[in-house]
């Protein structure tokens, strides 16, 4: 949305509603199109006028004879050509404006059953066997499954490893990943003298620099081995809360580093099963405009399912994960096997996720 009076630029993500809301709001025939509902409020002139004076007096500091004046040589005349014929293409005429509750009433109704009507609905059935028996994407890269990874994957999948223990062999995990992401930045040859005074040919990221963005609250598991391996690294923030009974996504908290345009972006969450959450976050990404190519999505533990689904939304990002992809998920789209059903980030953090809320692997979801 642009505002006029600013002119700064701010994207909406996950809104049921839009209210577009302005005294020429009806002038433009192709954006009447768009709108489902117009609703024309209409107000007596000489409450219109009363408006203007109180305003103009105490707001701008303006004078009554120069209100007046104002009032009927521009602002009336414009009123009666401009704005009062659009009264036509309105569905709803609502005098009194916001005192009038039935007219209100009626419009919130209407909304109500709109929504109902429209009601977003994943069907995860659908979309989890969509891709089965395809090959997995080119995209993807699995990180080598050495007797030591395969070890430690076995200590964080088992139900009884202490909490203790399912935080450090993950954090070792956490760094071999981005260790494993690492390597698929692009490198330009530099030459660097030594101590001794000899010329070394080495090698250096001909990128402007990398960034790290979790996908709050699990994402953030991911943070300290990022900045352990990458000294100095930006970090950004995404929340996202996917709605159990719909599927559909929202975004409710967004913090990116400044100029992130050109840098290469690692994506982190600790798992994907359905992939929604990474699909909003990597779209938000594109939104400011970080170039497909250049975002690495890194998870511990990832479904095919959440492969394939971002895999084909954003073919050019590249994926990234450890020793092996999970086949299923369960009715409540946790990974299969998974970690025993539990949820990453509450097992890491020792949180219990309240009743009112479900929370499946990826983001925080209610």
């Amino acid at each position: 949305m642009l505002s006029p009076r600013t002119l700064s630029l701010k994207t909406v993500y996950g809104a049921n509603v839009v209210i577009f809301e302005g005294i020429l709001a009806f002038a433009n025939k192709e954006f009447l199109k768009l709108l489902d509902m117009k609703v024309f409020v209409d107000t007596d002139s000489d409450i219109r006028l009363l408006r203007r004076l109180k305003r103009d007096i105490s707001e701008r500091g303006r004078d009554i004879s120069g209100v007046i004046k104002q009032y009927n040589k521009f602002v009336k005349p414009s009123f009666e050509q401009y704005i009062e014929p659009t009264v036509q293409v309105a569905d709803i005429v609502v005098p009194r404006g916001g005192e009038n509750f039935v007219a209100l009433d009626l419009i919130v109704q209407h909304v109500h059953s709109q929504l109902e009507n429209r009601k977003l609905h994943w069907d995860m059935s659908v979309l989890a066997s969509a891709h089965q028996g395809q090959p997995l994407p080119k995209t993807l890269s699995v990180m080598e499954g050495t007797p030591q990874v395969q070890g430690m994957h076995t200590i964080i999948r088992d139900k009884d490893t202490n909490r203790d223990e399912f935080i450090f062999y993950s954090k070792r995990l956490m760094r071999l990943l981005i260790e494993h992401a690492l390597s698929f930045l692009p490198l330009k040859p530099v030459q660097v003298e030594t101590p001794q005074g000899s010329i070394d040919e080495g090698k250096r990221l001909s990128g402007k620099r990398v960034t790290g963005v979790s996908i709050l609250r699990a994402g953030e598991t991911m943070e300290q081995a990022l900045m352990v391996v990458c000294k100095d690294i930006r970090l950004g923030k995404i929340l996202i809360q996917t709605n159990h009974d719909t599927g559909e996504t929202k975004l409710h908290y967004l913090r990116l580093p400044k100029d992130i345009s050109e840098d290469y972006v690692i994506l982190m969450d600790s798992t994907v099963s359905t992939g929604a959450a990474a699909l909003m976050a990597v779209r938000v990404l594109l939104d400011h405009d970080v170039q497909e190519d250049k975002i690495f999505l890194l998870s511990l533990l990832m479904a095919e399912m959440g492969v394939h689904s971002v895999a084909y939304a954003f073919p050019k990002v590249l994926i990234i994960t450890t020793t092996t992809v999970d086949k299923n998920v369960n009715d409540e789209y946790h990974i299969i096997p998974g970690i025993d059903g539990c949820n990453f980030k509450d097992r890491y953090f020792g949180t219990d996720a309240p009743s009112d809320w479900y929370e499946s692997d990826e983001g925080m979801d209610y």
